[in-house]
Protein backbone atom coordinates (compact mmCIF):
# COMPACT_ATOMS: atom_id res chain seq x y z
CA UNK A 1 0.00 0.00 0.00
CA UNK A 2 1.30 3.41 -1.13
CA UNK A 3 -0.62 5.72 0.77
CA UNK A 4 -1.69 5.41 4.48
CA UNK A 5 -3.90 3.25 6.03
CA UNK A 6 -7.06 4.40 7.91
CA UNK A 7 -9.17 3.00 11.09
CA UNK A 8 -12.65 1.60 9.80
CA UNK A 9 -15.60 4.01 10.87
CA UNK A 10 -12.95 6.98 11.95
CA UNK A 11 -10.95 7.30 8.77
CA UNK A 12 -8.15 8.70 10.11
CA UNK A 13 -4.84 7.38 9.37
CA UNK A 14 -2.63 5.21 12.13
CA UNK A 15 0.07 4.70 10.48
CA UNK A 16 2.35 3.64 7.55
CA UNK A 17 4.35 0.90 6.68
CA UNK A 18 7.83 0.78 7.86
CA UNK A 19 10.71 1.30 5.39
CA UNK A 20 12.14 -2.49 6.44
CA UNK A 21 9.02 -3.71 4.88
CA UNK A 22 7.52 -4.76 8.08
CA UNK A 23 4.04 -3.94 9.12
CA UNK A 24 3.84 -1.00 11.49
CA UNK A 25 2.18 -0.58 15.09
CA UNK A 26 -1.81 -1.44 14.24
CA UNK A 27 -1.28 -2.23 10.98
CA UNK A 28 -3.23 -4.67 8.63
CA UNK A 29 -2.47 -5.90 5.69
CA UNK A 30 -6.29 -5.05 4.09
CA UNK A 31 -8.53 -2.88 5.70
CA UNK A 32 -10.81 -4.76 8.40
CA UNK A 33 -8.64 -8.35 8.33
CA UNK A 34 -6.36 -9.59 10.93
CA UNK A 35 -3.03 -10.65 8.80
CA UNK A 36 -1.79 -12.87 11.45
CA UNK A 37 -4.69 -15.07 10.87
CA UNK A 38 -8.10 -16.15 13.10
CA UNK A 39 -6.02 -17.04 16.30
CA UNK A 40 -6.50 -13.62 17.29
CA UNK A 41 -2.35 -13.41 18.54
CA UNK A 42 0.70 -12.95 16.46
CA UNK A 43 2.56 -16.43 16.21
CA UNK A 44 5.73 -16.58 18.22
CA UNK A 45 9.51 -17.04 16.80
CA UNK A 46 11.29 -19.67 18.35
CA UNK A 47 14.73 -18.30 20.09
CA UNK A 48 17.66 -19.20 17.26
CA UNK A 49 20.10 -20.81 19.85
CA UNK A 50 23.94 -20.83 18.98
CA UNK A 51 25.88 -24.07 18.88
CA UNK A 52 27.73 -25.15 21.46
CA UNK A 53 31.52 -24.39 21.38
CA UNK A 54 33.68 -25.76 24.20
CA UNK A 55 35.70 -23.34 25.61
CA UNK A 56 39.52 -22.93 24.31
CA UNK A 57 41.86 -23.18 27.13
CA UNK A 58 44.57 -21.89 25.27
CA UNK A 59 42.93 -19.31 23.59
CA UNK A 60 40.42 -16.58 25.27
CA UNK A 61 39.85 -14.38 22.75
CA UNK A 62 36.17 -13.32 21.69
CA UNK A 63 35.09 -15.56 18.80
CA UNK A 64 32.40 -14.79 16.81
CA UNK A 65 30.27 -18.07 16.46
CA UNK A 66 29.70 -19.98 13.22
CA UNK A 67 26.17 -19.47 11.54
CA UNK A 68 24.03 -22.52 11.78
CA UNK A 69 24.09 -24.46 8.73
CA UNK A 70 20.94 -26.88 8.14
CA UNK A 71 21.92 -28.92 5.72
CA UNK A 72 25.50 -30.09 7.61
CA UNK A 73 26.16 -32.18 9.77
CA UNK A 74 24.77 -32.25 13.46
CA UNK A 75 28.17 -32.06 14.85
CA UNK A 76 29.19 -28.72 12.77
CA UNK A 77 32.41 -30.63 11.34
CA UNK A 78 32.82 -30.45 7.11
CA UNK A 79 32.47 -33.90 5.48
CA UNK A 80 35.37 -33.28 3.62
CA UNK A 81 37.58 -32.79 6.53
CA UNK A 82 35.61 -36.20 8.15
CA UNK A 83 36.82 -38.18 5.47
CA UNK A 84 39.97 -36.80 5.54
CA UNK A 85 39.88 -37.80 9.30
CA UNK A 86 38.93 -41.15 8.57
CA UNK A 87 41.29 -41.82 5.93
CA UNK A 88 44.23 -40.53 8.45
CA UNK A 89 43.06 -43.23 11.17
CA UNK A 90 42.16 -40.15 13.60
CA UNK A 91 38.72 -38.87 14.53
CA UNK A 92 37.39 -35.45 15.18
CA UNK A 93 39.64 -33.34 17.59
CA UNK A 94 37.54 -31.56 20.27
CA UNK A 95 38.57 -28.16 21.47
CA UNK A 96 38.73 -25.23 19.55
CA UNK A 97 40.51 -23.83 16.68
CA UNK A 98 43.86 -24.04 18.51
CA UNK A 99 43.65 -27.29 20.03
CA UNK A 100 42.69 -28.83 16.32
CA UNK A 101 45.93 -27.20 14.87
CA UNK A 102 48.03 -28.42 17.94
CA UNK A 103 46.74 -32.13 17.21
CA UNK A 104 47.38 -31.75 13.75
CA UNK A 105 50.99 -30.78 14.41
CA UNK A 106 50.73 -33.49 16.42
CA UNK A 107 50.20 -36.10 13.60
CA UNK A 108 52.72 -34.43 11.04
CA UNK A 109 55.24 -34.62 13.11
CA UNK A 110 57.41 -31.49 12.97
CA UNK A 111 59.24 -32.19 10.04
CA UNK A 112 56.78 -34.19 8.14
CA UNK A 113 57.76 -37.13 10.11
CA UNK A 114 54.20 -39.43 9.13
CA UNK A 115 55.48 -38.69 5.30
CA UNK A 116 59.11 -40.13 5.81
CA UNK A 117 57.80 -42.65 7.71
CA UNK A 118 55.38 -43.86 5.19
CA UNK A 119 57.95 -43.37 2.02
CA UNK A 120 60.00 -45.50 4.38
CA UNK A 121 57.87 -48.11 5.14
CA UNK A 122 57.02 -47.89 1.17
CA UNK A 123 61.14 -48.83 0.56
CA UNK A 124 61.18 -51.38 2.99
CA UNK A 125 58.62 -53.36 1.54
CA UNK A 126 59.65 -52.91 -2.27
CA UNK A 127 63.23 -54.39 -0.60
CA UNK A 128 61.20 -57.18 0.91
CA UNK A 129 58.83 -57.82 -2.32
CA UNK A 130 62.12 -57.70 -4.94
CA UNK A 131 63.28 -61.27 -5.29
CA UNK A 132 66.85 -62.27 -4.73
CA UNK A 133 69.00 -61.85 -7.82
CA UNK A 134 70.60 -64.84 -9.44
CA UNK A 135 74.24 -66.15 -10.01
CA UNK A 136 74.50 -64.27 -13.16
CA UNK A 137 72.78 -61.01 -12.08
CA UNK A 138 74.97 -60.69 -8.99
CA UNK A 139 78.08 -61.04 -10.88
CA UNK A 140 76.85 -58.39 -13.07
CA UNK A 141 76.06 -55.98 -10.34
CA UNK A 142 79.15 -56.73 -8.71
CA UNK A 143 81.17 -56.15 -11.47
CA UNK A 144 79.12 -52.92 -12.42
CA UNK A 145 79.96 -51.32 -8.98
CA UNK A 146 83.99 -52.61 -8.96
CA UNK A 147 85.36 -49.31 -10.46
CA UNK A 148 87.70 -49.24 -13.65
CA UNK A 149 91.13 -49.32 -13.93
CA UNK A 150 91.37 -45.74 -14.75
CA UNK A 151 89.87 -45.04 -11.30
CA UNK A 152 92.33 -47.48 -9.36
CA UNK A 153 95.29 -46.18 -11.55
CA UNK A 154 94.31 -42.34 -10.65
CA UNK A 155 93.62 -43.45 -6.69
CA UNK A 156 97.28 -45.34 -6.68
CA UNK A 157 99.10 -41.97 -8.31
CA UNK A 158 97.12 -39.84 -5.54
CA UNK A 159 98.02 -41.97 -2.79
CA UNK A 160 102.04 -41.80 -4.23
CA UNK A 161 101.56 -38.35 -5.20
CA UNK A 162 100.71 -37.98 -1.39
CA UNK A 163 102.88 -39.97 0.31
CA UNK A 164 105.81 -38.64 -1.52
CA UNK A 165 104.81 -34.74 -0.35
CA UNK A 166 104.58 -35.76 2.85
CA UNK A 167 108.59 -37.36 2.51
CA UNK A 168 109.69 -34.59 1.23
CA UNK A 169 108.12 -32.46 3.97
CA UNK A 170 109.84 -34.34 6.47
CA UNK A 171 113.33 -34.31 4.71
CA UNK A 172 113.31 -30.47 4.32
CA UNK A 173 111.93 -30.03 8.39
CA UNK A 174 115.30 -32.86 9.18
CA UNK A 175 117.51 -30.95 6.82
CA UNK A 176 116.63 -27.01 7.42
CA UNK A 177 115.69 -27.46 11.71
CA UNK A 178 116.70 -30.79 13.02
CA UNK A 179 120.24 -30.84 11.97
CA UNK A 180 120.92 -27.74 13.34
CA UNK A 181 119.37 -27.77 16.33
CA UNK A 182 121.28 -31.16 17.24
CA UNK A 183 124.91 -30.21 15.41
CA UNK A 184 124.70 -27.00 17.44
CA UNK A 185 124.00 -28.95 20.72
CA UNK A 186 127.33 -30.95 19.53
CA UNK A 187 129.10 -28.22 18.90
CA UNK A 188 128.46 -26.56 22.25
CA UNK A 189 129.23 -29.47 24.56
CA UNK A 190 132.40 -29.96 22.09
CA UNK A 191 133.47 -26.25 23.07
CA UNK A 192 132.21 -26.23 26.77
CA UNK A 193 134.73 -29.44 27.06
CA UNK A 194 137.36 -28.04 25.14
CA UNK A 195 137.45 -24.71 27.95
CA UNK A 196 137.19 -27.21 30.65
CA UNK A 197 140.18 -29.33 29.45
CA UNK A 198 142.25 -26.08 28.83
CA UNK A 199 141.74 -24.75 32.61
CA UNK A 200 142.58 -28.06 33.73
CA UNK A 201 146.12 -28.44 31.96
CA UNK A 202 144.82 -31.51 30.24
CA UNK A 203 145.26 -30.70 26.12
CA UNK A 204 148.85 -29.55 25.11
CA UNK A 205 149.52 -28.25 22.10
CA UNK A 206 151.28 -30.19 19.40
CA UNK A 207 149.20 -32.88 16.80
CA UNK A 208 145.88 -33.63 17.15
CA UNK A 209 143.91 -36.79 15.79
CA UNK A 210 140.81 -36.47 12.99
CA UNK A 211 138.08 -35.13 14.54
CA UNK A 212 139.59 -33.58 17.70
CA UNK A 213 138.65 -30.21 18.63
CA UNK A 214 141.93 -28.11 19.54
CA UNK A 215 140.42 -24.58 19.06
CA UNK A 216 137.83 -21.85 19.06
CA UNK A 217 137.08 -20.16 15.99
CA UNK A 218 135.53 -16.30 16.77
CA UNK A 219 133.39 -13.95 14.42
CA UNK A 220 132.26 -10.97 16.80
CA UNK A 221 130.52 -9.64 13.49
CA UNK A 222 128.50 -12.45 12.96
CA UNK A 223 128.46 -13.46 16.63
CA UNK A 224 129.73 -17.05 15.67
CA UNK A 225 131.78 -18.66 18.30
CA UNK A 226 132.31 -22.27 16.82
CA UNK A 227 135.05 -25.16 17.48
CA UNK A 228 137.81 -26.11 14.93
CA UNK A 229 138.56 -29.88 14.83
CA UNK A 230 141.52 -31.85 12.78
CA UNK A 231 140.35 -32.68 9.19
CA UNK A 232 137.33 -31.72 7.07
CA UNK A 233 135.53 -34.87 7.69
CA UNK A 234 131.35 -34.41 7.64
CA UNK A 235 130.19 -37.11 9.56
CA UNK A 236 133.62 -37.06 12.45
CA UNK A 237 133.78 -32.78 11.75
CA UNK A 238 131.34 -30.91 9.74
CA UNK A 239 127.72 -32.34 10.40
CA UNK A 240 128.92 -32.44 13.81
CA UNK A 241 128.59 -28.31 13.60
CA UNK A 242 132.27 -27.35 13.97
CA UNK A 243 134.82 -26.27 11.35
CA UNK A 244 137.45 -28.19 10.11
CA UNK A 245 141.22 -27.69 9.62
CA UNK A 246 142.49 -28.83 6.60
CA UNK A 247 145.32 -31.10 7.49
CA UNK A 248 145.40 -33.72 5.46
CA UNK A 249 147.29 -35.02 2.13
CA UNK A 250 147.71 -32.09 -0.63
CA UNK A 251 145.24 -29.81 0.72
CA UNK A 252 147.04 -29.67 4.14
CA UNK A 253 147.73 -26.07 5.41
CA UNK A 254 149.58 -24.53 7.68
CA UNK A 255 148.97 -23.91 11.74
CA UNK A 256 147.81 -21.05 13.34
CA UNK A 257 151.33 -20.68 15.43
CA UNK A 258 153.29 -21.68 12.56
CA UNK A 259 156.01 -18.24 11.17
CA UNK A 260 154.73 -18.38 7.93
CA UNK A 261 151.76 -19.96 5.92
CA UNK A 262 148.05 -20.51 5.39
CA UNK A 263 145.15 -21.65 7.90
CA UNK A 264 142.58 -23.40 5.89
CA UNK A 265 139.54 -23.53 7.28
CA UNK A 266 136.40 -25.45 6.26
CA UNK A 267 132.53 -25.19 7.40
CA UNK A 268 128.76 -25.58 6.46
CA UNK A 269 126.64 -22.31 4.85
CA UNK A 270 123.37 -24.47 5.37
CA UNK A 271 122.07 -26.98 8.02
CA UNK A 272 124.11 -29.16 10.56
CA UNK A 273 124.50 -26.02 12.41
CA UNK A 274 125.58 -23.71 9.40
CA UNK A 275 129.19 -22.06 11.12
CA UNK A 276 129.95 -20.09 7.95
CA UNK A 277 126.36 -19.11 6.54
CA UNK A 278 126.95 -14.83 6.52
CA UNK A 279 130.53 -14.96 6.13
CA UNK A 280 129.71 -13.18 2.69
CA UNK A 281 128.49 -10.27 5.23
CA UNK A 282 132.23 -9.51 6.22
CA UNK A 283 133.98 -6.09 5.37
CA UNK A 284 138.00 -5.56 5.36
CA UNK A 285 138.56 -5.35 8.67
CA UNK A 286 136.40 -7.19 10.44
CA UNK A 287 138.40 -9.30 13.15
CA UNK A 288 138.64 -13.27 13.09
CA UNK A 289 140.14 -14.54 16.19
CA UNK A 290 141.73 -18.21 16.64
CA UNK A 291 141.89 -18.82 20.29
CA UNK A 292 144.28 -21.91 21.29
CA UNK A 293 145.12 -23.64 24.46
CA UNK A 294 147.78 -20.67 25.25
CA UNK A 295 147.23 -17.85 22.67
CA UNK A 296 144.91 -15.74 21.33
CA UNK A 297 145.47 -15.04 16.92
CA UNK A 298 144.10 -12.21 15.82
CA UNK A 299 143.04 -11.89 12.00
CA UNK A 300 141.34 -9.10 9.99
CA UNK A 301 139.44 -9.74 7.01
CA UNK A 302 141.16 -8.92 3.37
CA UNK A 303 139.32 -10.21 0.25
CA UNK A 304 136.56 -12.52 -0.52
CA UNK A 305 136.43 -14.61 -3.99
CA UNK A 306 132.09 -14.85 -4.18
CA UNK A 307 132.11 -17.91 -6.50
CA UNK A 308 134.89 -20.33 -7.62
CA UNK A 309 135.06 -24.00 -8.67
CA UNK A 310 135.58 -26.59 -5.74
CA UNK A 311 138.22 -28.22 -7.29
CA UNK A 312 140.18 -25.13 -7.19
CA UNK A 313 142.90 -25.85 -4.75
CA UNK A 314 144.92 -22.86 -4.86
CA UNK A 315 142.70 -20.55 -2.84
CA UNK A 316 144.69 -22.64 -0.20
CA UNK A 317 148.41 -22.49 -1.21
CA UNK A 318 150.54 -20.71 1.36
CA UNK A 319 150.40 -17.67 -1.06
CA UNK A 320 146.46 -18.08 -2.02
CA UNK A 321 146.15 -16.96 -5.28
CA UNK A 322 143.08 -13.86 -5.75
CA UNK A 323 143.33 -13.47 -2.39
CA UNK A 324 145.30 -9.82 -2.91
CA UNK A 325 148.46 -11.00 -0.93
CA UNK A 326 151.66 -10.34 -3.02
CA UNK A 327 154.57 -12.70 -0.49
CA UNK A 328 154.15 -14.91 2.27
CA UNK A 329 152.90 -14.46 5.39
CA UNK A 330 150.43 -15.47 8.31
CA UNK A 331 147.17 -16.00 6.70
CA UNK A 332 143.45 -17.77 7.01
CA UNK A 333 141.20 -19.25 4.67
CA UNK A 334 137.51 -19.91 4.87
CA UNK A 335 136.00 -21.95 2.74
CA UNK A 336 132.05 -22.39 2.18
CA UNK A 337 129.45 -23.82 -0.81
CA UNK A 338 127.52 -21.44 -2.50
CA UNK A 339 125.06 -20.50 -3.51
CA UNK A 340 122.67 -21.13 -0.43
CA UNK A 341 121.26 -24.49 -0.11
CA UNK A 342 123.91 -26.04 -2.62
CA UNK A 343 127.27 -27.22 -3.32
CA UNK A 344 127.67 -26.64 -6.66
CA UNK A 345 130.73 -24.03 -6.09
CA UNK A 346 132.53 -22.35 -3.00
CA UNK A 347 132.73 -18.75 -1.53
CA UNK A 348 136.34 -18.20 -0.26
CA UNK A 349 137.48 -15.17 2.17
CA UNK A 350 140.80 -14.16 3.28
CA UNK A 351 142.23 -12.91 6.64
CA UNK A 352 145.61 -11.64 7.83
CA UNK A 353 146.94 -12.44 10.99
CA UNK A 354 147.52 -8.78 12.53
CA UNK A 355 147.98 -9.81 16.47
CA UNK A 356 149.55 -12.73 18.57
CA UNK A 357 148.26 -12.24 22.12
CA UNK A 358 148.97 -14.81 24.72
CA UNK A 359 146.22 -15.82 27.18
CA UNK A 360 147.83 -14.20 30.09
CA UNK A 361 147.31 -11.21 28.68
CA UNK A 362 143.78 -11.82 28.52
CA UNK A 363 141.38 -11.22 25.60
CA UNK A 364 142.40 -9.27 22.22
CA UNK A 365 140.32 -5.99 21.94
CA UNK A 366 138.24 -7.45 19.29
CA UNK A 367 136.29 -9.94 21.95
CA UNK A 368 136.58 -7.30 24.86
CA UNK A 369 134.71 -4.80 22.97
Amino acid sequence: MAGGVRRPGRGGEIGRARPGGGQGLGVTGAPGTDWYGPEGYAPSREPYQAPYIPVDEETVALRIPDPPNATGPLDGSVPGARARSADSGTGPTPGGRAARRKAAKGRRGRHGGTHRAAEAAETEATGAARPPLSRVEARRQARANRPSPAVVASRLIGEVFITTGVLMLLFVTYQLWWTNVRAQAQAGNEASQLQDDWANGKRNPGTFEPGQGFALLHIPKLDVVVPIAEGTNSKKVLDRGMVGHYAEGALKTAMPEAKTGNFGLAGHRNTHGEPFRYINRLDPGDPIVVETQDTYFVYTMASILPVTSPSNVSVLDPVPQGSGFAKPGRYITLTTCTPEFTSKYRMIVWGKMVEERPRSKGKPDALVS
